[in-house]
């Protein structure tokens, strides 16, 4: 609520002359009769009319101040927004081979790509947004969706121990990971379609080649934004044999010339981190070029809601009026 007159709500500070002029006078008009001893009285009980001897002030006060906001013309509005958004549809392609869990990203590559892509889809409220995680495999841990709720639920329990335990074919398919996302995509009716693809690796498996992925891709209007995530240099990552963890040495090969020529193909951009604060500087960039349009529109009607106050205002009056005049009647 709002008041269209805010300075007349000033003239509620007169109620605090009145007020000392009421209790100063009360005490100087009062009748009173002289006695000689008062201790008859000390503890004769005192009448309703006395407890309600200050009552019809009282209503004045509380008539007056609502007189007050009512010249101050109290108001309500209805405000509504009109408000268009063009979507973008995104697909996030996440490398979960066992080499992702390599140490040389603090805690390991796997656990920083997901809390990265946790951020950037916190960030991307009005968009679909679906994962695809690949080993040798590929498959959609999460289609795309505005319930982000879900996929960051879904991204959580992404693991990199598929292949080892054998649920899924070891390796490393790139092109079967990007044709899979874009496989999500090729439907779409969003203005944009986009996929990031993140690996470690260079592809040596899958019945599908990154570039055919990424021909495909363009055929459908996917833009393809790649990341070489990690170093190629050794790097330790655990593994487990019998029950027993070990760590393994291993040299690292990310393909960076495969992943920059789908990008270029696709007309997207490709992109090379090696710490959690690069790849997270990648995630910012790509969500700087793919923001979402919206078109904005905000409309507010304005109410008068006087009526209350004014009709309080009538009602106390005439309830002090009838205390003064008939039940709290003074003889002269």
């Amino acid at each position: 609520m709002e008041f269209a007159n805010k300075e007349y709500l000033l003239l509620l500070l007169l109620l605090i002359p009145y007020v000392w002029w009421y209790v100063r006078q009360h005490r100087h008009l009062e009748p009173a009769m002289r006695m000689s001893d008062t201790f008859a009285y000390r503890h004769a009980p005192r009448g309703w009319k006395t407890r309600f001897l200050h009552v019809p002030t009282i209503l004045r006060c509380m008539a007056y101040a609502l007189v007050v906001l009512v010249l101050a013309r109290p108001q309500t509005y209805n405000a509504w927004s009109n408000r268009e958004t063009e979507g973008i549809d995104i697909m996030m392609a996440m490398d979960i081979s066992i080499s992702m869990l390599a140490e040389d990203i603090a805690p390991n590559r796997m656990e920083v790509a997901k809390d990265v892509a946790k951020e950037f889809i916190a960030d991307r409220q009005n968009d679909n947004i679906g994962l695809t995680v690949f080993a040798g495999e590929a498959f959609t841990q999460c289609p795309m969706t505005t319930d982000h709720a879900v996929l960051l639920n879904m991204l959580q329990n992404v693991r990199t121990d598929l292949a080892q335990n054998g649920l899924i074919e070891s390796g490393t398919a790139i092109g079967m990971g990007l044709a899979n996302a874009v496989s999500r995509l090729k439907d779409s009716q969003a203005k944009s379609k986009v996929a990031i693809l993140l690996t470690d690796g260079s592809n040596n498996v899958g019945e599908i080649s990154p570039m055919t992925a990424a021909e495909i891709a363009k055929q459908f209007g996917v833009r393809v934004y790649t990341i070489g995530f990690g170093t190629n240099d050794v790097a330790r990552y655990p593994i487990v044999v019998n029950g027993r963890t070990q760590y393994v040495n291993a040299q690292g090969e990310i393909d960076y010339k495969t992943l920059q020529e789908i990008a270029e193909t696709t007309n997207g951009n490709f992109y090379s981190a090696t710490s959690r604060k690069e790849l997270s500087q990648i995630y910012q960039d790509i969500d700087k070029l793919e923001k979402t349009k919206m078109k904005s529109k905000s409309v507010s009607r304005y109410y008068e809601a006087y009526q209350p106050f004014a009709i309080a205002a009538l009602l106390v009056l005439l309830l002090e009026i009838l205390l003064r005049m008939i039940v709290l009647r003074r003889l002269p």
